[in-house]
């Protein structure tokens, strides 16, 4: 592989097929002649029933059009997807590096990448920072303003369903749209629910009155700890407590003996993107994900 872009090399491949987050039926090739043309990896967690989302998908260079084929490629394990029942489709997901736009062979890689995505349907895309906390950043610094208790799964539906009103979170801004608050909310809970990270970690945050704030929900991926979710109550928006909720979430994983910490947000979020930098997160990566387009929500009966 000689472009500068996300690459699943054997070795993860075979790591991740024995805990099921590759499978064969998910791994799909193009071929002529037995030979290999084009391959693309989806991936899923282990207990998913259908896979969320492309992770890796290479073309010969000797292909003429590299677009078409992966094209081609992507339709046809969609197609395969949808008839086995998957109600959503997956997105595509590649990484690049943090300046990609100022590297040609990185512009070039990404640009056959996203056509072959838009000719296949994929059509909405959204860009994403990948971010990272070690402890050589240093812990961030509480004000006190806020404080942190536990709470019920109902408790947080309500104020994921609150701060889901103004987002600038594409995905949350996507969901609204399609299937509204009171779905948004259960989604993000179920999700977060099912994610490797404890629900014990969660937490409410506060003011001193007791009012709800926001909320701090640490998490973590099949690789290391992550921020998974935080955010703050439109009617207290703009008085810094996103930086308390984070400072949180990293006082948790830290504390717990964390080395490493991701986190990832929209480039077009750039208040959130803002406060991860004064809390000591750095920039790593760079990601365009594109996804099928979001439906006309029904008519109201």
């Amino acid at each position: 592989m000689d472009e500068p872009v996300g690459w699943i090399d054997a070795e993860r491949y075979r790591e991740e097929l024995a805990e099921r987050m590759y499978r064969p039926e998910w791994t799909w090739i193009a071929e002529q002649d037995g030979r290999v043309l084009a391959r693309g990896l989806w991936w899923g967690r282990t207990d998913s029933e259908h896979p969320v989302a492309l992770d890796c998908l290479w073309v010969h260079p000797s292909v003429a059009d590299r677009a078409a084929l992966g094209a081609a490629l992507i339709r046809a394990a969609l197609a395969a997807f949808a008839e086995q029942g998957a109600a959503e489709l997956p997105l595509y997901n590649l990484t690049l590096p943090q300046h990609w736009r100022t590297d040609p062979d990185a512009v070039a890689a990404a640009g056959w990448r996203e056509a072959a995505a838009l000719d296949a349907g994929l059509t909405d895309v959204v860009e994403r920072l990948r971010l990272e906390w070690t402890p050589v950043s240093g812990l961030p610094t509480a004000s006190g303003r806020l404080h942190f208790t536990e709470g019920t799964d109902e408790d947080f539906l309500d104020v994921f369903r609150r701060i889901a009103e103004g987002s600038l979170d594409a995905e949350t801004r996507r969901n609204l749209t399609l299937i509204g608050a009171e779905a948004t909310a259960r989604e993000e809970v179920d999700f977060y629910l099912g994610c490797p990270g404890e629900r014990s970690w969660w937490r409410l945050a506060r003011t001193p009155d007791g009012a709800v704030a926001g909320l701090a929900l640490p998490s973590a991926t099949p690789y290391n700890r992550n921020v998974g979710y935080l955010g703050v109550v439109p009617e207290l928006r703009g008085r810094g407590y996103v930086d308390e909720i984070l400072t949180e979430i990293t006082r948790v994983h830290a504390e717990a003996g964390a080395e490493l910490i991701t986190a990832t947000t929209d480039t077009a979020n750039a208040p959130m993107a803002a406060a991860f930098t004064r809390a000591g997160y750095r920039t790593t990566q760079t990601r365009l994900i594109w996804s099928a387009p979001t439906p006309d929500p029904a008519p109201a009966p």
